[in-house]
């Protein structure tokens, strides 16, 4: 297995994260709220999830690799590379001592993996036969609920078409056993989590291209019973009639999204704030990684490339702001890419990057004000 120790370097950081070299962003942040590189050296680092003894996973899509953040909160952290030339394996999950990988097609488990860094062996096959239809959003996003059950996305394998039994999110028990929809007309969710009081669903959805610059929105979405449909192919955003795929259903049948958000913003992961190191009006807020646009015009410019907070009031939507910018330059070139947000045990909040394989670090220091 490959071992990394990350350099406090910027340029080492950066050219071993992906093919280029990209400096570090000139991050704007709210007053009293300070962003640092915690792991450096994650080449194409997505989705994130914290084992029980301290230790960071992180996932990836393009790199097919999985990485184990040794000592991630201790000022030294050794990066190590638990599994290799996977199918698109950006979907983690930890649970009892567990780590659970999803491929394109598979469902895997690390057993008892922490205690097994430096030779976790092969994984078991939980579910050898996932959906999936294509490489176009085939990668999966995982999390484990309140009941103990096991999310699974599944995205459409299409810009737009019609796909019911792709489309949606899984459930299953964490064995792969019994398996269910648990909602539809869900295009391409990488990225859900549960409020923490409420116990209710809400997820991150990537809306369809072709429309325009300016159309349609992208989403931040709430189940509160299963079953229900939250409109594609037919419906995109609240009120927006699919060009193509229009009389499939109608917008008012569809369940509405709780926040309609930038178009063609590439909202991925999301994370409920639960520490207590953030001034209090931020509990319970919501944090998207916005990857980032790649098929709007010149002259519209960039959406994305940030990360954004919903505020919520009795769990409606009330806002929707930036919270971290700085990954685009002036003239629109990205410096990085947002992909993951998770609440540290510290209180701080993580984000990886998968432009510059870098986890930031964002605390809050009320003197810094």
């Amino acid at each position: 297995m490959k071992h990394w120790l990350p350099s406090l370097s910027v340029l080492f950081a950066g050219l071993l994260a992906a093919p280029s070299c990209f400096p570090m962003p000139e991050f704007r942040l709210p007053d009293g709220f300070i962003v640092e590189e915690l792991v450096t050296g994650l080449p194409y680092a997505r989705s994130m999830a914290l084992g029980e003894n301290g230790t960071l996973f992180v996932s990836t899509r393009r790199a097919g690799d999985v990485y184990a953040v040794r000592n991630a909160f201790s000022g030294n952290p050794e990066v190590l590379t638990i599994a290799e030339d996977l199918k698109l394996p950006n979907g983690i999950a930890f649970r009892d001592g567990d780590l659970y990988v999803a491929t394109m097609s598979r469902l895997l488990r690390f057993d008892a993996i922490e205690e097994r860094l430096d030779a976790p062996g092969e994984p078991e096959v939980v579910d050898a036969a996932l959906p999936v239809e294509g490489k176009l959003h085939a990668w999966k996003y995982l999390a484990f609920g309140p009941d103990d059950k096991l999310y699974v996305s599944l995205g459409a394998p299409c810009n737009v078409c019609d796909k019911p039994d792709l489309a949606t999110m899984l459930r299953m028990n964490a064995d792969g056993s019994e398996r269910e929809v648990y909602a539809y007309g869900i295009r391409n969710s990488v990225g859900f989590a549960w409020h923490p009081e409420t116990g209710e669903l809400w997820f991150s959805d990537n809306g369809r291209d072709m429309m325009g610059d300016d159309v349609p929105p992208c989403e931040l979405n709430r189940i509160t019973a299963r079953g229900q449909h939250f409109g594609f192919p037919f419906c995109h955003g609240a009120t927006i009639r699919d060009p193509e795929f229009g009389d499939l259903g109608r917008c008012e049948d569809a369940i509405a999204p709780a926040q309609e958000l930038a178009p063609h913003s590439a909202p991925l992961g999301i994370s409920f704030y639960t520490g207590e190191m953030f001034p209090d009006d931020y509990t319970n807020t919501v944090f998207i990684a916005e990857h980032g646009s790649w098929n709007r015009s010149k002259a519209a410019g960039k959406t994305g490339y940030r990360v954004t907070l919903v505020r919520l009031e009795d769990s409606e939507a009330v806002s929707y702001e930036p919270f971290l910018e700085g990954f685009l330059t002036e003239s629109d070139e990205p410096l990085g890419r947002p992909a993951d947000v998770l609440t540290a045990p510290d209180g701080a909040l993580l984000v990886s990057d998968d432009l510059r394989g870098v986890i930031y670090r964002i605390s809050y220091d009320a003197g810094g004000e």
